[in-house]
């Protein structure tokens, strides 16, 4: 696994704080005006990048109406459509493509998108994106891993529903191309997610078991799983995000709004900063509370040939003098001239 792997300029990877990506989906419900204020939003909460899907409903889909095609009529979010008019409604349109990424540019964040179809990555080569990213559902289409990952930049895979053994293959698929840029990402794939369905313990599983580094996209709401995956060694996180929940939206009830993906990056930084390394000791900014540790410090003035006890002796900070341990060998020992009161405690002075 490399140390690092780049996504235009910016570096992901242990050593660097937590890349996160906001995954603008359907959000901008059919409004480019609502597409680019996303875009502002999400730079001004200080994400590293925003992320799109670049479908159509017939690259995506069929126009059929039968059950194949249609959500089970208790889907949380979506129940009872069909696929088509969902996909209609959520695709961004690819002539929004250009000026989002450039607004994107404007605000110094990257912009990619997650292809479903061969068309759409010739499109997005088309526009030289920095990266790739294979959706959940996509990553048993093999054909299309290579096709992405062979265009020879970081391909992000999710792994949502997926099992080892598919993941393996698709990663498999992905390097077979020459390209070892890959980050497999931890995905639990129902919408709003439920924390206890994350799994978050795979993620060191999984970062062992292939190879590469491991993210998390993910659907849960609020930012504690993202922190918790952080702490477990995730160096990216992609969650969606919308300018106003209320509003509505295809994923709105599952995005974050721009104080929260403000909070995501402060907070997914903080956790990598924490994790330190894998030492125990007092720390260099510890060095000055040391000297606030206990000691054996002189209480009163004494005289010599006075014996040691409790009454002119005791355990206070900081921590110049004997261990407090070794009171019980001082004790009744005599000093050996007389002391002022705030002395510490030293083998010279019994």
């Amino acid at each position: 696994m490399p140390d690092e792997i780049r996504i235009g300029q910016t570096a992901i990877g242990p050593g660097h704080e937590p890349f996160i990506i906001a995954e603008m989906s359907g959000n901008h419900d059919g409004s480019l005006d609502k597409a680019l204020a996303i875009v502002d939003m999400a730079a001004e909460a200080g994400a590293h990048a925003i992320k799109l899907q670049t479908y159509t409903a017939d690259t995506i889909t069929l126009d059929v109406d039968s059950p194949d095609f249609r959500l089970k009529d208790d889907h949380e979010l979506w129940g009872g459509r069909r696929l088509y008019d969902l996909y209609e409604e959520a695709h961004t349109p690819w002539e929004w493509h250009q000026p989002i990424f450039d607004r994107a540019a404007e605000r110094g964040l990257l912009a990619f998108s997650s292809p479903f179809d061969p068309t759409a990555v010739d499109f997005l080569e088309s526009l030289d994106v920095p990266a790739y990213k294979i959706a959940s559902s996509e990553i048993v289409d093999l054909p299309l891993v290579r096709r992405a990952a062979g265009c020879g930049k970081p391909i992000i895979i999710s792994t949502g529903m997926a099992s080892l053994g598919e993941i393996n293959a698709a990663v498999e698929a992905a390097r077979s191309t020459g390209n070892e840029q890959i980050v497999v990402l931890s995905c639990t794939t129902s919408y709003p997610a439920d924390p206890r369905d994350s799994n978050l313990r795979g993620i060191p599983v999984m970062r062992d078991a292939f190879g590469t580094m491991i993210g998390l996209s993910d659907h849960t709401l609020g930012i504690g799983a993202a922190v918790a995956a952080v702490a477990l060694g995730a160096v990216l996180v992609e969650k969606h995000v919308t300018t106003d929940r209320s509003s509505g939206g295809v994923d709105a009830a599952f995005s974050l709004e721009g104080p929260e993906l403000a909070a995501l990056v402060r907070e997914t930084r903080t956790a990598w900063q924490a994790m330190g390394e894998p030492v125990i000791g007092a720390r260099d900014a510890e060095a000055e509370g040391l000297r606030f540790r206990r000691s054996l410090y002189v209480t009163r003035d004494v005289t010599a040939g006075e014996p040691v006890g409790p009454d002119n002796v005791r355990s206070v900070r900081p921590a110049l003098g004997l261990a407090p341990d070794l009171y019980s060998v001082v004790e009744g020992r005599p000093f050996r001239r007389d002391v002022a009161r705030g002395t510490a405690l030293s083998w010279d002075l019994v």
